[in-house]
This record gives structure tokens, sequence and C-alpha cells, in this order.
């Protein structure tokens, strides 16, 4: 099981901006272990945000991200109290989804 995504989302001037680090190790399956085997690939493949079950991103990863990705994005519409949650899937099929309040 991975750790808990975290999540800021605060408004200012009636814009939302939420910071996500997700953790991950986003294996690019290119890597070597100690013993010169190659280390499977294991990445996130999809990702999304919703803003009160409003879909404000979508997006797709691949090999080339970074273990852990950090990730800033915007939106309008947003209130304080309102909820932020971001989900995603990776090529194994394991799945999460975490909950911010906006600030």
């Amino acid at each position: 099981m991975t750790s808990p995504t975290k999540i800021r989302a605060s408004i200012q001037n009636g814009v939302t901006e939420v910071r996500v680090l997700m953790q991950h190790e986003m294996e690019n399956g290119r890597r070597k272990d100690e013993a010169g085997k190659l280390i499977p690939a294991w990445f996130i493949t999809e990702i999304k945000a919703q803003h009160n079950g409003r879909i404000v991103l979508e997006g797709q990863f691949g090999t080339s991200v970074s273990k852990n990705p950090y990730l800033i994005f915007r939106f309008r519409g947003g209130s304080p109290g309102d909820k932020v949650t971001l989900s995603w899937v990776d090529n194994r099929g394991d799945a999460r989804s975490d909950d911010a309040v906006i600030t």
C-alpha cells in the first residue's frame, strides 16, 4: 500500500491553486538492481482531479516522470471549504484517491 497523497489547496483572487505530492516509486523498466536484473516498470498512468465532483484536470503519465511526482495546477470556481479530490491509477492496476479542503 502506498502512502497518502499530500494535497494542499488554497484560493486567492478567485483562483484555486492545488499542490500535490504523489508517493509512488515510478520505475521506468530500464533500471537494473544490484544483481544486474531489470527492475520491472511501475508507474502512474492516469491522474484525475475533481472539485466537488467536477473534473478540473485529467492527464496521463509515462515512464519519464520521476519518483514521487509533484504537481501544481490552478482552476477557477473554488471556494473555501470545498473539496478537491485527486485520484490516480498505475500500470499494475493499483489506484489511490485522496481529498483536501480548500483553505
